[in-house]
């Protein structure tokens, strides 16, 4: 069976999981699927409300080039990844059903940047790298248009190159695509969660390259006193706890002590849930919520209903998450991938 249909079948067999330790597992038997399912928290009529009414904000903000931005026209490969992969978490993807045009449009346009760009390094940061990385990963083979789905392969493969070629000595990443220049754990989290996309759509990743982010996680970033992961160096921060722990469960190390402390300092921290106090809120849940599905059942099942429901409060009126028209434009989405967690449509946020 060709890498094509292999995707298809990943994307249609909904809440089919995978275990990734480095290597793909096999899948989980028919019993234990039906198992996990009956005691999985399941979507509410209220999530997929306010999921539905997100989505309609994304159509009606859609910029005429088939972007998503900031106001100003700033992070539009990171917003329009991100609103990509928003649609998908429901099930929608480019050129099928009622949302098939616009999301065309947002594949093209990423193409097109793709294209005009010479080094294949685009955006602001290695962060929009990252999500432009998850999100083609993710449209692979999903597409109607068979070309496109060519380009895609071709420009995914360049940029897994370009990121694998910008690891630190260290195993890290940061903000520009050079091996020289530095590490922190947000960036190195958010690349290293498009790798495993990428790896789990077929393409090589060395696992030279996964033992040396667990290099990094655990002897550079990782905090023992605190049970969770540092900026730049060990500390703590909710963003860079949430974000290390799952890109450390990706890179294999779910078992382990120092993933399991990191994992305990999220459940046990007082302003996880506080939009007030956790200043990285959209950002933190992010990965947090994939981290609790990588962690088990129980945990996801205690974490789902807490973060579904404080989203659920916190639309507003427009259906949109942005608080302020300048905000960065990955708010919204970042909160309707999260509540669309239970429907387990895209790979990598599978466990």
């Amino acid at each position: 069976m060709n890498a094509h249909c292999n995707r298809k079948l990943r994307h249609l067999s909904v809440g089919l999981c995978f275990a990734m330790a480095g290597l793909l597992a096999a899948p989980l038997s028919a019993q234990e699927l039906n198992a996990a399912e009956a005691d999985a928290p399941q979507m509410t009529e209220a999530a997929e409300q306010a999921i539905d009414r997100g989505l309609k904000y994304l159509l009606s903000s859609q910029n005429t080039d088939g972007s998503w931005s900031s106001e100003n026209g700033g992070y539009a490969i990171a917003g329009t990844s991100l609103g990509l992969m928003a649609f998908m978490v429901e099930g929608h993807f480019p050129g099928f059903g009622r949302y098939g045009k616009a999301l065309d449009r947002a594949k093209k346009y990423l193409l097109k940047r793709a294209k005009d760009s010479p080094s294949g390094a685009m955006g602001v940061k290695m962060y929009e790298l990252g999500l432009f990385t998850i999100a083609m990963s993710e449209l692979w083979g999903m597409t109607s248009d068979l070309e496109d789905n060519k380009v895609i392969q071709e420009v995914l493969e360049r940029t897994v190159e370009i990121i694998l070629r910008s690891q630190s000595p260290l195993g890290g990443w940061r903000y520009a695509p050079r091996p020289d220049a530095g590490q922190d754990t947000s960036v190195t989290a958010m690349v290293f969660v498009s790798l495993a996309s990428a790896r789990e759509a077929g393409v090589l990743v060395p696992t030279e390259a996964i033992d040396r982010v667990t290099g990094y996680l655990r002897d550079q970033a990782w905090d023992e006193r605190r049970g969770g992961f540092g900026y730049q160096g060990k500390g703590y921060t909710i963003a860079c706890t949430a974000g290390g722990v799952y890109a450390a469960q990706l890179a294999g190390n779910r078992d382990t002590e120092w993933v399991a402390a990191a994992l305990n300092a999220l459940e046990n921290e007082p302003t996880m849930f506080s939009r007030k106090d956790n200043g990285n809120f959209y950002y933190s849940h992010y990965y947090a919520m994939q981290a609790m599905v990588q962690a088990g059942d129980d945990r996801y099942a205690k974490w789902y209903p807490r973060i579904r429901d404080s989203l659920i409060k916190l639309q507003q009126p427009n259906g949109s998450w942005q608080e302020q028209e300048q905000d960065y434009p990955h708010k919204t989405p970042m909160a309707i991938i999260i509540l669309g967690t239970p429907n387990r449509y895209i790979p990598v946020y599978q466990r």
